[in-house]
């Protein structure tokens, strides 16, 4: 595919700039796990990274603030009892995150104002619904509490957060790759292992339409644009790398289809609706290619490539209402590495002008629901929120994510028998009052045993790095003693190691 026509464009000239190593993040143990998702999720507090962890999964979540060499004993959210897959943040609630694990469970957690001060093993709820690993986590673009959860069996559960229920659930024919909902929530388009582009009524889980995507056999991604057209990325039957776009109407004819190249890595689209800017990037390249789309032909026109030295291993966006508008920011990426760096890509458009720019900072997504899990369950449809970023963004006041689960008809208990006296009944609930008491102080335990273990499972491989740097007892291949002799040469004692 050619680049050298480039039309005009105020976006012609956006350059990509990577951050002074000090403004990024390092000492990262990213996960090396092959899923096909980014690791990263980024908004204007915190960046969630998901690491290599022993005895389960877990993430790192650091504010933005907190730059430089991460201390390897930082705490982490560390709940899961398998590697975590996908994480995403909440887009009304800046403290809030869901994660999807191979465990199947699929959970939401509370990140305490400021970040963490001790590992987070207690989810504010747990959604239990898929039979084999949950591998993908989106919420809602409008609605509050209201999660979509794809997994290996299958299938699609939407979920209402605040109350832990299920709204739907779509049975998908074969192993999905990947999940978009469209501007206003109100429809679904999926990717499938069957090559199979499928659009859903969410609510009611119907099928509404489907048709045959890009002829690869390799993961296909596909992403809603806010006029309703469908963008998708995928593999031709010779291995070479596709972008296509396509209306609803007729998904199996693509308005257009090109070839970018012969590479292996899967092609993620990250979309910008506010100035219909796309960029392209992908795991083991180490570029990101970006694209403006618009109504006239050719519809999808490239603007240039931000070119880099290292191969990526993972991907965030920050949301525009994070970006810096003095500098004239429209996109900023967080980029991982595989030797466990974060680096930051700030993309700006040049401009002498330090007053705000209209053209090229529209109303963008706010920070609060359109509207409620309950109503949207009810059939409303509703845009997202916009503001305006000329006054700067300040935070909405938000409450915390409380779970309030519906009353269990079989924990009601049984009306009192009228030959029974009040003496007898209350001494028979006694028992149970200590029974609950002992399994609360029980639970309480094991959460302090998960941080401890979690505390020394880091200790131990802080040992070990420096057992094998030069001056270690494993450099050069030497024989390591006994255990016992081992601490007694490192002068540390048992309980240390």
């Amino acid at each position: 595919m050619s680049f050298r026509i480039v039309r005009n464009s105020k976006f012609r000239h956006v350059f990509g700039q990577p951050l002074k190593r000090e403004h990024c993040y390092d000492n990262i143990r990213i996960t090396k796990s092959s899923w096909d998702s980014n690791f990263c999720a980024v908004n204007p507090k915190f960046l969630a990274i998901v690491i290599e962890a022993a005895g389960g999964g877990a993430f790192l979540v650091l504010p933005l603030q907190k730059t430089g060499r991460t201390d390897v004993s930082y705490p982490l959210v560390a709940g899961h009892k398998g590697p975590v897959l996908d994480i995403a943040w909440c887009p009304f609630n800046d403290n809030v995150i869901a994660s999807a694990s191979e465990d199947g469970i699929v959970r939401a957690w509370q990140i305490p104002e400021g970040g963490l001060l001790r590992p987070l093993v207690d989810p504010v709820v747990e959604l239990v619904g898929h039979q084999r690993r949950a591998g993908l986590v989106l919420w809602h673009p409008s609605a509050n509490n209201v999660l979509l959860s794809a997994g290996a069996d299958c299938k699609i559960f939407i979920w209402n957060v605040g109350t832990g229920e299920i709204f739907s659930q779509i049975d998908h024919p074969d192993l999905i790759f990947h999940c978009s909902w469209n501007w206003d929530g109100s429809r679904l388009v999926t990717t499938c292992k069957d090559r199979k582009i499928r659009i859903y009524n969410p609510r009611t889980g119907d099928l509404e339409m489907e048709a045959m995507g890009h002829e690869g056999a390799k993961p296909q991604r596909a992403i809603y644009l806010r006029n309703g057209r469908i963008f998708t990325t995928g593999f031709s039957r010779m291995s070479e790398r596709q972008y296509a776009l396509r209306n609803e109407s007729s998904l199996k004819d693509p308005i257009i289809l090109e070839t970018l190249d012969t590479s292996n890595g899967v092609l993620y689209p990250f979309y910008d609706p506010d100035v219909n800017l796309l960029y392209l990037c992908a795991k083991g390249d180490s570029n990101i290619r970006y694209f403006e789309i618009t109504d006239e032909a050719p519809y999808v026109h490239y603007i240039s490539t931000f070119q880099s030295s290292e191969p990526q291993r993972g991907m965030g966006v920050m949301p525009k209402r994070g970006c810096d508008v003095h500098q004239c920011e429209i996109g900023r990426f967080y980029k991982l590495h595989s030797r466990g760096f974060c680096e930051v890509i700030s993309f700006t458009v040049p401009r002498k002008s330090e007053l705000f720019q209209d053209d090229l900072y529209p109303p963008t997504l706010a920070d609060v629901p359109a509207i409620s899990a309950e109503e949207w369950s009810d059939g409303k449809n509703a845009e997202p929120i916009l503001f305006s970023l000329k006054d700067g963004y300040i935070p909405a006041k938000k409450q915390e994510l409380k779970v309030t689960k519906k009353p269990n008809i079989l924990d009601k208990m049984p009306a009192k028998n009228s030959n029974v006296s009040a003496g007898t009944a209350d001494s028979s609930h006694v028992p149970q009052r200590q029974q609950n008491q002992k399994m609360d102080e029980l639970v309480e335990e094991v959460r302090k045993m998960k941080a401890a273990l979690l505390k020394h499972e880091i200790r131990i491989r802080d040992l070990e790095k420096k057992l094998e740097s030069p001056g270690g007892r494993l450099a050069g291949n030497k024989p390591v003693h006994s255990s016992a002799n081992s601490h007694g040469d490192s002068g540390l004692m048992p309980d240390e190691v």
